[in-house]
């Protein structure tokens, strides 16, 4: 790796991208990163033998600029970078709901934008991360930013017309089945087991399902199928939760995120 790149915003996830890169072979002598605290600069040094900067250092120096700072604290960064940031540099968002308009519209013409929705579980590299390119981002710049967040997890393109919905089912996806295991551990207890014993139960359920969903090559219907015996005890279950809606529940909250995630793109926080 021969580009330097700058990590702008270096809390969890920005610092799991920074880890991810060195694992994937960035020399720590290639990257930079800001922070608000002297203490936390000096926790990434001592980890990761990594340099802190300030945000207008690391833009007149890094050939990569990763934002991942809050988004909220977007429109104040671009306008410490602009004075610095030419369009040789490709400027990667990690901030949720910021499109790549919004910072274009703030930088010197023609700087080549990326916009990604990692979710958490990029701090066990086993995120996944939805990449879109702005107007004057090429397939180049695409390749660079997949590997980056390849080092923590899968990447997937999408054009940015849909990062919404990917927000609503990706990014966010993650709380949905923290829900799931919080309901159905509670429904262990009811069902008279001790919380822990629930809990551990659930979790590993969910761990060999995710896992046979991605290596099996199967569709759900056909996984959930080998479960479910004739008049057994998974088909009542599951009686219970179309009598109930749940398939409508999660079409209709995932629908509400989607939603959101416009009124935050758009400004309507």
């Amino acid at each position: 790796m021969t580009q330097t790149v700058a990590v702008l915003g270096t809390g969890k996830i920005g610092e799991a991208l920074l880890s991810g890169m060195i694992r994937a072979g960035w020399r720590p002598a290639d990257l930079l990163v800001t922070t608000r605290r002297g203490e936390r600069a000096q926790e990434l040094h001592t980890r990761y033998g990594v340099e802190s900067v300030s945000n207008a250092e690391a833009a007149k120096a890094a050939d990569i600029l990763i934002l991942a700072v809050k988004p909220q604290d977007m429109g104040r960064l671009l306008d410490e970078l602009a004075p610095h940031v030419g369009a040789d540099r490709l400027v990667i968002s990690a901030a949720a709901g910021i499109t790549t308009t919004f910072i274009e519209d703030r930088l010197t013409q023609g700087t080549p934008v990326v916009r990604v929705m990692p979710n958490t579980p990029v701090l066990v590299d086993e995120g996944m991360s939805v990449i879109s390119a702005g107007s004057h981002a090429t397939a180049a710049h695409l390749t660079t930013t997949e590997e980056i967040f390849g080092g923590v997890g899968k990447t997937l393109r999408v054009p940015e017309s849909q990062q919404d919905a990917a927000t609503a089912l990706s990014g966010s996806g993650p709380a949905y089945f923290y829900f799931l295991v919080e309901a159905m551990t509670d429904a262990g207890i009811l069902l008279g087991l001790p919380r822990a014993q629930a809990h551990d139960l659930i979790v590993q359920a969910a761990i060999g399902a995710a896992v046979m969903l991605r290596d099996s090559g199967e569709h759900p219907v056909k996984l959930r199928e080998a479960v479910t015996s004739p008049a057994g005890t998974t088909i009542s279950a599951i009686r219970e939760l179309e009598n109930h809606g749940v398939r409508a529940a999660l079409i209709a909250a995932l629908e509400a995120a989607r939603d959101r995630s416009r009124e935050l793109a758009s400004g309507n926080g």
